[in-house]
């Protein structure tokens, strides 16, 4: 009788094996083994797949899963992401340092916004320029730094395709949106030092205006074909995305299609929008430098170099961290650990929303005397 148990068990393990096989086999495009959540393919530990709402698995009976997964509607793919991968025990201390930056972050670009909106002697380019970048801040923040804590303090990585594919959509409008900012930035410092007396002539608001249309209509129709470049991708079963939020590429490296195209469009996007808007800014400065030098009072000359070194600080702030995480993603490979990568990603998302209103508004002397007026009693706007 116990050999024929034992008998009997084997032949059932031989069967589900088998089973097994059969299933992977019908997914030969899953690249299961390049995939860098291979570890979670072990054997009949999967890890939880495709199962409609939140209500994940962590196993699942393979005689269900079926070559119709590849089919599954999208609508269905549930998603988990596992913030920074490797320091998951360390998720809640470094929580605290994100979740004061971004309460800095809304707290003083709001201020910002504020400021320059009840205040007329702050109506000019420089700071309308300003406040399209605090706005651009708030948003980019707000759109990954909520999720962020949630996975940190909660465990609640869970997240439909459709929602990562919002927030990623959003993330890069935002960043696309905000380095043209910055390269606006860098024109209103160079007309204000290169020709001021026809700076008021050349900026006027509605070529602010029309900049800043400008600037949210290139990001849109550059990031909105990012939709339909992972909405044609087909996913069979892998759905842990190891960061913490959405992006184009975490997003696209879960699918068992070829992601050329996607990698393609990404280089593209980077070379013609960022790294284009680079080349302007350092081109900007350069000519900034050669005027300024030019300038014969000392003080005047300290005084636009300061100006122009803290939005440089700014723009390295903003472009280090993100060509950074942008390069790693796809060429890096396995030669940089991946919670390097994961926190660099995480950092730029919120430390440039940090830093930006203390660099341009602590730095700025009318804003300065408009704060002090807000915190002292008695004062009111004039």
């Amino acid at each position: 009788m116990e050999s024929a148990a034992v008998a009997e068990e084997a032949t059932t393990a031989v069967v589900r094996n088998q089973r097994i096989l059969q299933t992977m086999s019908s997914c030969v495009k899953c690249e299961i083994i390049d995939s860098p959540d291979s570890s979670e393919w072990n054997g009949d530990n999967f890890p939880a797949i495709l199962v409609p709402g939140p209500e994940r698995v962590d196993k699942i009976n393979m005689t269900t899963f079926s070559t119709t997964l590849n089919h599954t509607s999208l609508r269905d793919i549930w998603y988990t992401m596992i913030g920074i991968p490797g320091l998951e025990d360390a998720h809640i201390w470094i929580s605290i340092p994100i979740c004061s930056m971004y309460i800095v972050a809304i707290t003083g670009n709001a201020l910002l916004l504020f400021l320059t909106s009840k205040e007329r002697s702050l109506h000019e380019p420089m700071y309308l320029f300003l406040s399209m970048l605090a706005l651009a801040d708030i948003f980019l923040s707000t759109v990954t730094t909520p999720k962020m804590l949630a996975i940190f303090w909660f465990q609640a990585g869970g997240i439909s395709f459709a929602s990562c594919v919002s927030q990623m959509f959003f993330l890069h409008f935002i960043f696309v949106a905000e380095s043209a900012i910055l390269l606006a930035m860098a024109f209103d410092r160079y007309v204000a030092i290169c020709y001021p007396l026809r700076y008021t002539n050349i900026l006027t608001p509605s070529v602010i205006i029309k900049m800043g249309i400008a600037s949210m209509t290139r990001s849109f129709f550059i990031c909105f074909p990012l939709i339909f470049l992972v909405y044609r991708l087909t996913y069979c079963g892998r759905n842990i995305i190891r960061h913490s939020y959405c992006e184009h590429m975490g997003i696209a490296r879960l699918a068992c299609d070829s992601i050329k195209v996607n990698i393609y469009y990404g280089v593209i996007v980077a070379l013609f929008s960022t790294c284009l808007d680079v080349v302007l800014i350092i081109v900007s400065y350069i000519l900034i430098l050669c005027a300024v030098f030019r300038i014969p009072s000392r003080d005047a000359r300290l005084k636009a170099l300061g100006t122009c070194g803290s939005h440089v600080c700014v723009i390295l702030l903003f472009y280090t961290p993100a060509f950074f995480s942008f390069f790693a993603h796809r060429f890096g490979g396995h030669s940089i650990p991946l919670h390097v990568h994961i926190l660099l990603a995480n950092l730029y998302v919120v430390v440039p929303p940090t830093v930006n209103p203390i660099i341009y508004g602590v730095k700025t002397k009318q804003i300065q005397e408009r704060v002090m007026q807000v915190f002292s009693l008695g004062k009111t706007f004039r």
